[in-house]
């Protein structure tokens, strides 16, 4: 039987971005203020304190990125408690953290969320209809991934 997770109407959003795109996730999250007030808002780090200044909403802020941030918000999805990863990170940077990111955003993947790594695609996620409904996600089957032989 295939495993499913409902999304409520006031989705949890978690919102990331490394320091070279922090001003563009500021920027977007400005531009979507209003939308963004119907949800629940996490980020990590600076970036949840810079959010909650410039947004004047509350937003549960995690540890930094590098400090572990990414990592919470990666059993937060684990767990079911995100619904929508906003994820503005730096393709021509490098991390000091680069193994937490990717397995953040392999989490993400992993477990069917919806996920923007870029300004268009945050776009077309908050704009769609299906934001503003429940919205039921197909949790994938890896049990035979538990079976196979080493």
């Amino acid at each position: 039987m295939e495993e499913t997770r409902k999304l409520s109407v006031a989705k949890r959003i978690a919102l990331v971005a490394h320091d070279h795109k922090k001003k563009e996730l500021i920027e977007w999250a400005e531009y979507n203020r209003n939308m963004l007030a119907s949800h629940k808002l996490f980020a990590t780090g600076t970036t949840g304190k810079l959010l909650q200044e410039k947004l004047n909403l509350p937003v549960t802020k995690l540890f930094s990125g590098p400090l572990g941030g990414d990592q919470q918000i990666g059993a937060m999805i684990a767990e079911g408690e995100i619904d929508l990863i906003v994820f503005f990170w730096d393709p021509m940077e490098a991390q000091p953290h680069d193994s937490d990111v990717k397995a953040l955003l392999r989490l993400a993947v992993a477990w069917n969320i919806l996920m923007a790594c870029n300004r268009t695609t945050a776009d077309y996620i908050l704009k769609s209809s299906l934001m503003d409904e429940d919205y039921t996600i197909t949790i994938p089957d890896y049990s035979s991934y538990l079976t196979r032989p080493v």
